[in-house]
């Protein structure tokens, strides 16, 4: 039995394309892996704690980073809703992640995470993809690529729904049509690679 663990980030709970994305995800993945466990966290409901001196000094035996390093390590496959705030990702994932990834513990070589597949839907209210004028402003999916492959060693994917703010900003009202285009694309690819992932897991 594999289990899931879907991480949720965007501020608000209705609304949100990331959080759309991740549940349509998600209903895949029981779909195609009914006897699968998914162990859920939503980061902006029950934000962590942003790591101190003494968490640091503790590292794993510190019982909130012990008990989020396990979580993660039990993992089959990860789920994150990682929306772009200020060009980056919300301080609550920021929080996990700092408080997740314990050098010697579970970053670096022989990480008990490495290989772990990692789904990131990395929703934006513009664009930054490669061309486009505010390409160097894309702080979250290079970011992530390099703190969960580099410090952990997961295997690690993308599924991108950009211009989410064309249909509330006027001044993007042209965008409308390659808006909707990639939302959809990004409700196609969450419903493929979940049952793709979950067909994986069970084999």
């Amino acid at each position: 039995m594999a289990t899931l663990l879907h991480l949720d980030s965007a501020v608000f709970p209705q609304g949100s394309t990331s959080r759309e994305v991740t549940a349509a995800f998600v209903t895949a993945w029981r779909e195609q892996h009914p006897d699968g466990e998914v162990v859920y966290r939503d980061l902006a409901a029950t934000p962590l704690p942003h790591l101190d001196a003494s968490a640091v000094a503790a590292g794993a035996e510190d019982p909130l980073r012990g008990e989020l390093a396990a979580e993660l390590a039990a993992a089959d496959a990860v789920l994150i809703g990682a929306p772009m705030y200020n060009f980056s990702i919300p301080s609550t994932l920021k929080a996990w992640l700092d408080q997740v990834i314990i050098v010697g513990h579970n970053a670096g070589p022989g990480s008990p995470v490495a290989g772990t597949p990692v789904t990131v839907v990395a929703s934006r209210g513009g664009s930054y993809a490669p061309g486009t004028p505010r390409e160097e402003f894309e702080f979250v999916q290079n970011y992530l690529e390099k703190v969960l492959t580099g410090m952990l060693g997961a295997e690690v994917d993308f599924i991108v729904p950009e211009l989410t703010l064309a249909h509330s900003k006027p001044e993007m009202a042209e965008l409308i049509p390659l808006a909707d285009a990639s939302r959809t694309q990004a409700f196609t690819d969450a419903a493929e690679k979940a049952k793709a992932l979950a067909a994986r897991l069970a084999a």
